[in-house]
């Protein structure tokens, strides 16, 4: 998994992950996990990190247990009252009875201790897998593997102690102000804070504006030069911390958000743009106060300061969403009709509604459905269906006829070769 081949490399991973996904109880891939482990320990976490990527391909949820005990212990199919009577004796029934009571109670103790087990081969590999993650957040912050390690910690934040979660946090805050990072690593941990409190974090009293305030100073560093895997994060960032914790947004930060998300959705890519534009269609179903953005009153409390890094601070609610006149001229179709939907308020019904292949999909599958990754237009650019020729004027090009007749001589008039002779106009000092 970490030889210097990357062909090499990729096989043994897709083997690992492979594993993961087909092991229904845990045993082979708790033995895997310790040997990962140990060896990026012995290592000194100087590891590839597809390595620690195949982590994220762990069975680790109880949804699945419960599945895959139904899928080992299958209900057997009895015999009905009328069959017994039919086949055999009474005597006989007697003894059937008590012989089908007899293998419920071993299928019920069977699942029993086959779920137990499960449990107990899954916590001891998460705790193995939670230990990796942690000792490189200590001592390697600026490994390669710190974007791994988010992208774990985010997808397995359910399962984490909420004895941890203050610790945590804490170490995410200090990597973002560390500087150290790049915007991207940034996103991974702001987006793994909002997993760790959407969960049971939501019982603790912790304030998380700070990352809120990290999430709306980065968004201008996504542009179209940029990769495209900022943007995807910062659409599942923005579902986590706005939609799914809206009340305890405010309408401040609601607005603040709003308006950035609209400029940024003139510098990068029309797939980006068109996630950014779902998202705001979300946002103002989600905060119904939002639509005073699409008014052009000239009047406010304040002077909206576009530059300030704090949302709850600057003055939102005194602009206005101009940046969607300019996306309604956009040369991409899809986001000319979003532009143009929100412009009108996003209905859900009428002449400005959006048809159901775009109103039912969320922001996430619109940003992937129109990519660009195959370096095609998509939609393809459609063909002119027109026949018409244009009329080329034939004649004069000036309205002005002096004009025309001083072309026409210039024209027609031979080329003459003049002597150029430039030294009189160079001075040369004589000494």
């Amino acid at each position: 998994m970490n030889d210097l081949s990357k062909s090499i490399s990729e096989m043994c991973c897709e083997a690992v992950k492979k594993l993961f996904k087909q092991d229904k109880l845990g045993q082979a891939s708790l033995g895997v996990i310790k040997v990962i482990s140990g060896f990026v320990k012995g290592r000194n976490y100087d590891v590839r990190p597809e390595m620690l990527k195949t982590f994220l391909c762990l069975r680790i949820k109880e949804v699945e247990v419960k599945k895959d005990t139904e899928d080992i212990n299958k209900p057997k199919k009895f015999m009905t009252f009328k069959e017994k009577r039919k086949n055999l004796s009474r005597m006989q029934r007697k003894w059937k009875k008590a012989e089908e009571k007899l293998e419920r109670e071993l299928r019920e103790a069977e699942a029993s201790e086959s779920t137990e087990k499960k449990l107990k081969l899954h916590t001891e590999t998460l705790n193995i897998v939670f230990v990796t993650y942690f000792r490189i957040l200590k001592k390697a912050q600026r490994s390669p593997l710190l974007p791994a390690v988010l992208e774990g910690l985010a997808k397995f934040a359910h399962l984490i102690n909420v004895e941890f979660f203050d610790d945590l946090l804490v170490v995410l805050h200090s990597l973002i102000e560390s500087g150290d990072l790049s915007y991207q690593e940034s996103l991974h941990c702001v987006q793994t804070a909002f997993h760790i409190l959407s969960g049971q974090g939501d019982v603790l009293n912790i304030d998380p504006m700070k990352f809120y305030t990290h999430l709306y100073k980065t968004l201008f560093k996504l542009h179209a030069g940029a990769t495209n895997e900022g943007v995807e994060i910062v659409l599942q960032c923005l579902d986590v911390m706005l939609t799914k914790r809206r009340k305890q947004v405010s309408q401040q930060r609601a607005l603040a958000f709003i308006k950035r998300l609209c400029t940024l959705g003139l510098h990068v890519l029309p797939n980006s743009s068109i996630g950014i534009l779902a998202t705001n269609r979300i946002l103002m179903h989600t905060f119904p106060k939002t639509d005073l953005l699409l008014d052009n009153e000239s009047q406010g409390s304040g002077v909206f300061l576009p530059e300030l890094d704090e949302p709850e601070y600057c003055n939102a609610q005194n602009t206005a969403l101009w940046e969607l006149h300019a996306l309604r001229r956009h040369f991409h179709p899809i986001v000319r009709r979003l532009a143009a939907h929100l412009i009108a308020g996003a209905p859900l019904e009428g002449s400005e509604a959006l048809k159901p292949e775009l109103s039912r999909r969320s922001a996430i599958e619109l940003f992937e459905a129109y990519s660009m990754a195959a370096m095609t237009f998509n939609p393809p650019v459609e063909t002119s269906s027109s026949k018409r020729k244009d009329n080329v004027l034939q004649g004069d090009s000036f309205l002005n006829e002096d004009l025309n007749q001083l072309t026409k001589r210039l024209c027609s008039e031979a080329d003459t070769q003049l002597p150029l002779d430039f030294t009189r106009y160079l001075k040369t000092s004589l000494r």
